[in-house]
């Protein structure tokens, strides 16, 4: 079965990451958190340190299906600067894989340029970053094989869309119900 990669900057939003693990790990679906750099430890933006399951030169890219791009500042400005992950990104997006974003990061796709004809949405204030796509206020957008979502407050809403994926619509909905959420 194919993978998932949450990975993980200095400054990343702790919630935003976290809550799509959990999620995902509920669903049975096989969920690695990364960290970018040579240390497994990683602190968010709100001092909150994660141990990561793997350091980025550990990912083996071809069994990973969907990278999730956290929120979070400075930890979407670090994810965005690390050239070896945004060069994985191009090539997920030219593969037609998944690339999913939360809070500040969806702004990493609008300065790729690859939002074009896509609905995407983001944390407030960085609309404008979005060159190319439809802004909505919605909680998620999945628009292809890019999904972004507004923040922390809808990071659960983030998460399901992407077991849905593996899982299916209904099986999500019944996940969401088991944890009390809708």
């Amino acid at each position: 079965m194919s993978k998932v990669a949450v990975f993980l900057a200095e400054g990343f939003e702790e919630i935003e990451a976290l809550t799509v693990s959990d999620i995902l790990r509920r669903a049975k679906v096989d969920v690695e958190n990364v960290s970018i750099s040579d240390d497994r430890y990683v602190t968010g933006s709100h001092g909150i340190k994660v141990q990561a399951d793997k350091v980025f030169s550990e990912v083996d890219f071809d069994s990973l299906e969907v990278i999730v791009l956290p929120g979070g500042m400075p930890g979407s400005l670090n994810l965005e600067a690390f050239d070896p992950l945004m060069d994985r990104v191009d090539e997920f997006i030219e593969k037609d894989k998944y690339v999913a974003a939360i809070c500040a990061a969806p702004q990493i796709l609008g300065h790729k340029e690859v939002l074009a004809g896509k609905r995407a949405c983001c944390s407030s204030g960085f609309e404008g970053e979005l060159k190319g796509a439809e802004v909505t206020y919605e909680r998620v957008e999945k628009s292809g094989n890019i999904i972004t979502s507004r923040g922390m407050g809808t990071a659960i809403d983030f998460a399901l869309c992407i077991a849905e994926i593996y899982i299916g619509k209904e099986a999500a909905e019944a996940l969401s119900k088991k944890i009390a959420y809708k």
